[in-house]
């Protein structure tokens, strides 16, 4: 017969609060040790572009440093904000990341009001990645060769040019429109689906200017099928230091725009993630061989630890001004 301390019914009770505080401690054991299992990196955009190659480069260099594969998954369509909203909604566990880029983190929620999710409440960042400048272009049958004849031209035909980007609401678009603002000229936009078809009309005459990033443009500027007018950014780039910044002619002072890059996951990650895939990504960012890849590209290397919320905030302010000053609306 057992004792009254071990009767049946407080045995089993005295078994079962055993076992949950065991299942209570594996799990806080499996959670101090993130990363246990593969991570999803979602890449916003097609394969190809400049947003896939830096994600693809990071998917890379975290899986080496935490010990766990991370899955590239391309998740295109409205500027990104599907694959944005996809990892907005995930759990908040560390294991669904979003390689950002400004377009759908600054810029889609200011003119996209079908958009759901809120920057600023349902995501956590992570760290900033890269930046690099955009390029205004001239094509070759243009005949401008720099800021000064490009002015000269569109005082002189208010309206009559157009310049291309890859789509309403895009960085380049925008950035395409603080040009004009700055310049205080007028050209007619063309929105491309993709920077392809741009390429194409360009290379093709059938379009005077044009906005790249300066990794899609670099290749074509080089290869002199285009013609550099000037990046988008207050300094020449580091990369690029043959090619003037824009805000060098007094007319363009004030153009400083870029396009940039981050580590993005959903609201409230524990600090302990945060804290493993900060440390993974600042390690990334100080690395040699990652940054040779990026800078070859036309990128400049994140300074490891910069505030990417304050960041973020600067970013969005800035598009603000010039999507209000532009009336853009992609709704």
């Amino acid at each position: 017969m057992l004792p009254a301390l071990f009767s049946r019914p407080r045995l089993a009770a005295t078994v079962g609060l055993m076992a949950w505080a065991a299942s209570m401690a594996a799990g806080a054991q499996a959670a101090a040790h993130y990363p246990s299992k593969p991570i999803t990196l979602v890449i916003a955009y097609p394969p190809g572009g400049s947003t896939d190659a830096v994600g693809r480069l990071v998917g890379t260099e975290l899986a080496q440093r935490l010990k766990q594969p991370v899955v590239i998954e391309n998740l295109g369509g409205a500027g990104g904000a599907i694959g944005a909203q996809k990892v907005a909604r995930a759990p908040a566990d560390g294991y669904t990341l979003l390689l950002a880029a400004n377009n759908e983190m600054a810029i889609a929620p200011l003119i996209n009001k079908a958009i759901k999710y809120r920057v600023f409440q349902d995501f956590t960042p992570i760290s900033l990645v890269a930046t690099q400048p955009m390029v205004l272009v001239a094509s070759q049958a243009s005949g401008v060769k720099n800021t000064q004849a490009f002015l000269s031209l569109l005082r002189q035909n208010p309206g009559k040019y157009s310049y291309g980007s890859s789509g309403v609401g895009t960085a380049l678009h925008i950035a395409g429109e603080m040009v004009q603002q700055a310049g205080d000229v007028t050209m007619a936009h063309v929105p491309y689906k993709g920077v392809a078809p741009l390429t194409n009309d360009l290379l093709g005459g059938s379009l005077e200017f044009g906005v790249f990033v300066l990794s899609s443009g670099l290749p074509h500027i080089r290869a002199g099928k285009v013609v550099a007018l000037g990046t988008t950014e207050a300094r020449r780039s580091p990369v690029t230091p043959d090619i003037p910044a824009l805000a060098e002619t007094s007319a363009f002072a004030k153009v400083d725009i870029n396009s940039w890059f981050a580590l993005m996951g959903p609201a409230k990650l524990p600090p302990h993630v945060l804290a493993a895939l900060r440390g993974a990504l600042a390690d990334t960012l100080q690395s040699p061989g990652f940054r040779a890849k990026l800078e070859a590209s036309g990128n400049v290397v994140a300074a490891p630890g910069q505030d990417m919320g304050a960041f973020l905030k600067a970013q969005v302010g800035k598009y603000q001004q010039i999507v209000e000053a532009a009336k853009i609306d992609d709704r």
